[in-house]
């Protein structure tokens, strides 16, 4: 079929509507990559390292509702622990994604950047506060504001990831396409 020509409806279109009529071209932008300044061969570092925050904060926030279900200590002493993996390892890819933030200008540059960061400054510093909040007795600490905590974390957490999707698929932060450029198309 050619993808040029588009087949009109009078019913559709209106009955003064000629034929076909020619259809535009899609619109590729092609947007330059932007490499990691924080990398190991090539390959970032902040994306290997943010799945550890990621999964000890929502896995606390779990933890945190079990607790609040079934009001057993071991919920609530599991929620402190990952809230303490989740801030420490938070920090370690915070400094990662800083380096990459601050030594290049064009991701400076991109909204989508500075939402992210936003949002894991906003996420840290919950999960910092909850494990205050945690420290002196971990199941007194879980409700209200543990849980409460846990829920801005996620949620901020979930915004960060969304952007920092947009940092790497439309922006192409921290993506080599010489390596794309080396797969074969076909066998």
């Amino acid at each position: 079929m050619d993808n040029t020509r588009q087949t009109i409806s009078p019913a559709r279109d209106g009955p003064g509507a000629a034929a076909t009529r020619p259809v535009p071209p899609p619109v590729v932008v092609e947007v330059d990559e932007i490499p990691s300044t924080a990398a190991i061969n090539g390959h970032p570092i902040h994306p290997m390292v943010i799945v550890f925050p990621i999964a000890a904060l929502v896995g606390a926030l779990v933890t945190d509702v079990i607790y609040a279900l079934v009001r057993d200590a071991f919920w609530a002493d599991a929620s402190l622990g990952l809230v303490l993996v989740g801030v420490f390892s938070g920090v370690v890819a915070a400094v990662f994604g800083a380096v990459d933030f601050f030594t290049r200008v064009r991701i400076r540059r991109l909204q989508a950047a500075w939402i992210h960061a936003g949002a894991n400054v906003i996420a840290l510093t919950a999960a910092a506060i909850s494990l205050v909040v945690r420290l002196e007795d971990a199941s007194a600490g879980v409700l209200p504001w543990g849980l409460l905590l846990s829920l801005v974390t996620a949620l901020m957490l979930m915004v960060s990831g969304w952007f920092g999707g947009e940092l790497v698929y439309r922006h192409k932060v921290g993506v080599d396409t010489r390596a794309i450029s080396r797969i074969p198309e076909s066998e």
